[in-house]
């Protein structure tokens, strides 16, 4: 199997939740490898900051201020890109939230706030891609990052719904590839699974993290957010034919 990223070069990639972590890291690895990459964020400018450290770079970072769990902000995010750089070739679902709550004494309001962005948001955004790809009969790619929480669960405090969320998110895969079979259509359709990455914790949301918990996370083997780009960048530079439906991408010494 021969890997090239040749034919996505000068392609629009639109990279959700691309302020901190992952998402930046994703952005970084698709813009040195020659796309035009739109980061979508409710922090636009923390995108723009980034921006500006990859000019010069082969490909090319645009900033658009779009909140996931809101469908107006996605339609005007793809509108917008759509109208100034192009039709989508590759979409990568990244935003995702946690909330600092249980299922116990649970707050349904942040539950709430974790489906509308990790189940809901997410398939908005799916939708509109595809739909635009197969209006410009483009055969692209779309990718889920989830979790290793979507195979397996283990205990995690303020665990919550979100284990709940990414299992929802490795259903919506498999049931994409089916209706993209059935409708003949050649997009391609992938779920990224990281395990914990080193990145996660404390950067989105205000998402205050107890000390002690803080601790204990240190001691845990962890992802750095740059692997998980890699990741991305491996699963699109598969031959047309090829489909990774399933990466799962652990630190050794993991439980």
């Amino acid at each position: 199997m021969v890997l090239s990223m040749e034919r996505w070069k000068g392609k629009v990639a639109i990279v959700t939740g691309s302020s901190v972590g992952i998402g930046v890291a994703i952005a970084e690895s698709l813009v040195n490898e020659g796309l035009v990459v739109v980061g979508l964020a409710r922090r636009s400018e923390k995108v723009e900051e980034h921006a500006k450290k990859l000019a010069g770079k082969k490909g090319k970072l645009y900033a658009f201020k779009a909140d996931i769990s809101k469908e107006e902000d996605i339609l005007k995010a793809f509108k917008w890109v759509t109208e100034n750089l192009g039709p989508v070739h590759i979409l990568i679902n990244n935003a995702g939230i946690v909330q600092q709550t249980n299922l116990v004494e649970g707050d349904a309001e942040k539950w709430k706030k974790i489906i509308d962005t990790n189940v809901i948001g997410l398939s908005i955004a799916t939708r509109e891609a595809v739909k635009i790809m197969k209006q410009n009969k483009i055969d692209g790619h779309i990718i889920h990052i989830n979790s290793t929480l979507a195979h397996r669960i283990s205990y995690q405090p303020f665990a919550n719904v979100y284990p709940a969320s990414k299992y929802a998110v490795t259903a919506l895969t498999e049931t994409l590839r089916q209706e993209l079979n059935h409708f003949g259509l050649k997009i391609k359709i992938t779920s990224v699974s990281p395990g914990i990455t080193t990145s996660e914790l404390g950067q989105t949301n205000n998402f205050v993290v107890d000390e002690n918990l803080m601790k204990e996370f240190e001691k845990i083997p962890k992802l750095d957010a740059e692997d998980i780009g890699d990741a991305v960048v491996y699963v699109l530079s598969t031959p047309p034919h090829v489909q990774v439906h399933e990466l799962m991408v652990q630190p050794i010494g993991a439980d």
